[in-house]
């Protein structure tokens, strides 16, 4: 009987506690003041007075009167719990998976509410949009980014076509980083925990005049592998990152603001192979490993991810209503990375690969902010290039299969959302975007003889067969409306009700092979969903408990789904279906109670039900579809999420030292639509504690943070090439094990 027995248990338990809400966070500085200190989450639960600032609608409202689902945290918090990177979100926020991907180490997976993608190969575009101040970031690489210099992390459940228009049919994430101010601060921090990580963050905000000031944050990760390359003897899962943040921002007046930001990440750490799940054939060179973070590959060890941007936003009250901002970015990067499909010394099945990108995006805003109307409206222009290449190696035949590849894109849009307040209780809102996205795809796949092709390394290769060579453009457009309505009965409190649609661009499949599936030249097509939701959120027992609840429907229509199947003829397949259709609801709710200012508690739940009621694909080579709806699942979609903690505190050598234990749980999800028993994962729990003593003055912290405290092993990700062929391969890749990690922290 799979574990998912008492995971439900506890989950029904938890689902009576309601769930934790967006109230362990930082108040943000509305766009038309300007900038303040920034409030911390600390303050934020003592003051139970204070009011939550967002700007999920893109204009600063509390957090209660936005009619979205919506969970926020602060970075003050995520670091005192000793979150590693953004992926820590899932552990907090209901119905929501943030995972690295298979194979990297900076790479995000993210899905939210069923609705997401898992595939990060250039030309797939993610299905939960991940934004760094309002900068959209298209591309998956580079994207598990690191807690420091944040102010708050904003995770917007359910599609948000209006406002956010681009792929955002899941959901949205709005990693939001710290205004610098008008005064001389700074802060330095370092850490020391298992597998010799070091952790060191520095950050530093000066004034040059009294309305320009300039600022920096550098942080710089390393630690050993949680295993060990049994072949090479390198570390397996570890990290070595450093990254940094620049920024100067200009306030002559209080109704101008301008920000120039600068951001570099690299991250060298070595490749994730996985580990093999099953042997072959008794063979010990595919044996699987002792431990879970070992590996066998033979692949090589080198691994790099670069990613950088700058961005130019500037925003201009024109009266105290009016207010425009425009938004003016540039991101770039490149991947360079191995994976080890078989998981051993033999180039059975072995995989060289690199990814590059870029973008530049441009947004204006109109920002109207009256008595009874608030509005935003926009428009906004992308223009990217993702390309790559990868080998896929298949030792046993001798034989190398090239693609490689790109995609261009365009895109277009222009967008509004208003809010009427008809009384000073009843609230209607509306918005409506119109997206236009021309894309050209190129993919070019073919045979060699011989281990790796010419483009990595092997000159002497002999080309065989032409598979795939094309070049091929379409265009794809879309209206996504949302309307809402609003009740509040009494103050702090507020009944919602909504409707909205959401749109992902289709595309063409970068690894189509035009001799198994001809029609891959004429791409797929976009995906799209229809969402309701009814919710609450409220402030009771004066201000001491804090409540929100969601319920949702949606029907999904055209999800594009990623297969690759071995190759009879030799290699992978790959094909993308559009699924078809699926029904997907659920529940959310979110609690936080605060009865004294020493103690407060916040739990978490949610359910997600998915289920598809058509499933089109080819199958065995044939040229009609067929359904096969009662043969796939959701990936990396839990029935149940649920989250539990508190905080208690108390007064101690000159200071307050407060302790924070932390449950969370998820049951069953498959890693892919096929369920696949050597791979899926039952449900678990995850169980951290944290301590934290800060002094009197707030200038210095000690902090000590313990994460898995069960060592629980669980799956984040796997690949599935049964078959002597590809060497039996299936390998899986684990979240961390237990750790522990001590932090000082001094600020000035």
């Amino acid at each position: 009987m799979r574990r998912m027995m008492s995971v439900r248990s506890i989950l029904l338990l938890g689902s009576a506690m309601a769930a934790t809400p967006a109230a362990a966070q930082e108040a943000a500085a509305p766009p038309s003041e300007a900038p303040q200190a920034p409030q911390t989450a600390t303050a934020a639960a003592e003051e139970t007075d204070g009011n939550i600032v967002v700007t999920a609608r893109r204009r600063a409202e509390s957090v209660i009167d936005v009619p979205i689902a919506m969970s926020v945290v602060s970075g003050d918090l995520l670091e005192k719990q000793g979150a590693v990177d953004i992926t820590a979100l899932q552990d907090k926020t209901p119905n929501l998976t943030l995972q690295i991907a298979r194979g990297s180490n900076s790479t995000l997976i993210a899905f939210s509410r069923g609705v997401g993608q898992q595939d990060p190969l250039w030309g797939f575009e993610p299905g939960v949009g991940l934004y760094i101040d309002d900068v959209y970031v298209a591309r998956p690489q580079g994207a598990v980014l690191d807690i420091f210099d944040v102010e708050r992390v904003e995770v917007l459940r359910g599609p948000q076509g209006t406002l956010y228009g681009r792929n955002t049919i899941g959901g949205a994430i709005k990693y939001v980083t710290k205004r610098l101010g008008h005064d001389v601060s700074g802060m330095v921090r370092g850490s020391y925990g298992a597998y010799n990580q070091i952790d060191l963050v520095g950050q530093i905000a000066l004034p040059v005049t009294d309305t320009l000031s300039v600022g920096a944050a550098v942080a710089r990760y390393k630690r050993d592998g949680y295993g060990r390359n049994l072949t090479t003897g390198a570390d397996q899962y570890d990290k070595d990152v450093i990254a940094a943040r620049v920024s100067a921002e200009w306030t002559p007046t209080d109704r101008i603001f301008v920000r120039v930001a600068g951001d570099r990440t690299l991250d060298k750490s070595n490749p994730r192979h996985g580990t093999r799940l099953v042997g072959n054939g008794g063979d010990p060179r595919y044996a699987p490993t002792a431990s879970v973070y070992d590996t066998r590959a033979g692949i090589g060890d080198t691994n790099r991810v670069l990613a950088q941007g700058a961005s130019l936003t500037g925003e201009f009250g024109f009266s105290d209503t009016l207010t425009f901002k425009s938004i003016s970015a540039y991101r770039d990067g490149r991947t360079d990375t191995l994976i080890d499909f078989d998981n051993s010394a033999l180039p059975t099945l072995d995989v060289p690969a690199f990814y590059k990108d870029w973008q530049f995006t441009q947004e204006l805003q109109l920002l109207y902010q009256g008595p009874r109307l608030q509005g935003v409206f926009g428009v906004y222009y992308l223009d990217g290039r993702a390309s790559g290449a990868f080998d896929t190696v298949l030792g046993g035949l001798n034989t190398t299969t090239l693609t490689s590849g790109s995609v261009k894109t365009r895109s277009y849009a222009a967008f509004g959302d208003a809010s009427f307040d008809v009384t000073d209780r009843l609230k209607i809102s509306a918005g409506l975007r119109y997206t236009k996205d021309d894309k050209t795809g190129t993919v070019f796949r073919r045979n060699y003889t011989g281990i790796r092709s010419p483009v990595f390394g092997n000159a002497a290769a002999v080309p065989g067969l032409l598979r795939t060579n094309y070049t091929n453009s379409r265009s794809f457009d879309q209206f996504t409306p949302r309307i809402s309505i609003s009740y509040e009965p009494r103050k702090d409190l507020n009944l919602y009700a909504s409707w909205g649609r959401g749109f992902k661009s289709g595309g063409f499949d970068m690894r189509g092979d035009a001799i198994l599936t001809p029609t891959t030249v004429n791409g797929y097509r976009p995906e799209k969903i229809s969402s309701y939701e009814v919710g609450m959120k409220g402030a009771f027992l004066d201000r001491t408990l804090f409540l929100n609840l969601a319920g949702f429907y949606s029907r999904y229509t055209d999800q594009q789904v990623t297969i690759q199947v071995p190759s009879l003829a030799g290699g992978i397949a790959s094909f993308v279906d559009n699924a078809g259709k699926a029904d997907i609801y659920g529940v959310e709710a979110e609690a936080r109670i605060v009865p004294a200012t020493w103690f407060s508690a916040q739990t978490s739940f949610g359910y997600t039900y998915a289920k598809y009621l058509q499933f089109l694909t080819f199958i065995n080579g044939g040229t009609t579809p067929v359904d096969v709806s009662g043969a796939r699942v959701f990936q990396n979609t839990p029935r149940f999420t649920a989250a539990a903690s508190f905080t208690a505190s108390t007064d101690f050598a000159g200071g307050t030292i407060s302790v924070t234990p932390e449950v969370s749980l998820r049951s069953d999800y498959t890693l892919f639509e096929i369920p696949t028993p050597a791979l899926d994962q039952d449900g678990y729990a995850l169980v951290n504690a944290s301590a934290n003593w800060i002094s009197g003055d707030g200038r210095y912290r000690v902090a000590m943070n313990l994460r898995n405290l069960t060592d629980q092993r669980y799956r984040v990700g796997g690949y599935n090439f049964p078959g002597a062929l590809f060497g039996n391969s299936i390998i899986g890749y684990y979240g961390p094990p237990r750790t522990a990690t001590a932090t000082v922290e001094v600020r000035f």
